[in-house]
């Protein structure tokens, strides 16, 4: 049999509100067996970087990053959000370690080329997750906590997007012979039908569900590729993909996405 594994993903909203950031950490300690925190911190990130006077550039929702965001984002997700997770794990008796895509050569990314014409910088695109290298870790009792930062192998890191990251650690760790359950924990309930209508949950989301709400405007905007990061991850073997409120992590809420 298969050993279980959870991971869970928590975007930057959730990581700048104390409330909720308190609430998962106790929710994600409470989970039992092996499990895997991968975080973002997009907004604290833009604050930092007005600090600096670094203007933040956005193309869809998607991060410009030059050499200055590319120093500003490897401080904020791998230093700053990044060790107070752990720190706080610490504290609720969670054996956390901190990692970013350079650490132990868990991942491995290309430079993004130009996209429609769009130079994002500094942006990653993951060709390679090591499941078994993360493995060691689950091995030694620890929990990783993996920032949305990845490397090139030329000694160049780069900026990747946190969904992404856990889509690919995720299928690294069905791959390395884990039975995976990944969560994307963020503020809503789930994928809703009507965006302002948290009782709007969509239980349950398969390949042809997501073209029919895509074509038809019911699923859009930044929902769009999480659940194409979801449908991606169940393909390559993930056993089940949980979209929920970041509050409610317990495997018993918001959206399943399934083949």
């Amino acid at each position: 049999m298969k050993q279980q594994i959870t991971i869970v993903k928590v975007g930057g909203a959730v990581v700048e509100d104390e409330a909720q950031l308190s609430q998962l950490l106790h929710d994600f300690t409470a989970i039992q067996g092996p499990k895997i925190l991968v975080h973002g911190g997009g907004r604290k990130a833009t604050k930092i970087a007005e600090r600096l006077g670094i203007e933040t550039k956005m193309v869809d929702g998607r991060r410009i990053t030059d050499a200055d965001m590319l120093e500003v984002v490897t401080m904020v997700y791998g230093g700053l959000v990044n060790k107070n997770i752990v720190a706080r794990l610490q504290t609720l008796g969670a054996d956390a370690l901190g990692l970013t895509g350079a650490d132990g050569n868990i991942l491995l990314s290309a430079k993004r080329p130009l996209k429609n014409g769009i130079d994002y910088g500094f942006v990653g695109d993951v060709k390679a997750a090591n499941g078994q290298k993360i493995a060691h870790f689950i091995e030694a009792g620890i929990i990783p906590v993996i920032a949305p930062l990845t490397h090139d192998g030329q000694g160049h890191m780069l900026n990747t997007n946190a969904d992404t990251m856990a889509s690919e650690t995720a299928k690294a760790m069905a791959t390395a012979g884990f039975d995976v359950t990944l969560i994307f924990a963020f503020e809503k309930p789930g994928v809703l039908r009507n965006p302002d209508d948290d009782q709007s949950v969509i239980s349950n989301i398969t390949h042809a569900d997501f073209e029919t709400y895509k074509a038809d405007g019911t699923i859009s905007g930044g929902m769009l590729p999480k659940i194409e990061n979801a449908l991606s991850a169940i393909d390559a073997g993930v056993e089940r993909v949980i979209i929920t409120k970041a509050t409610a992590i317990d495997g018993q809420h918001g959206t399943v996405i399934t083949q």
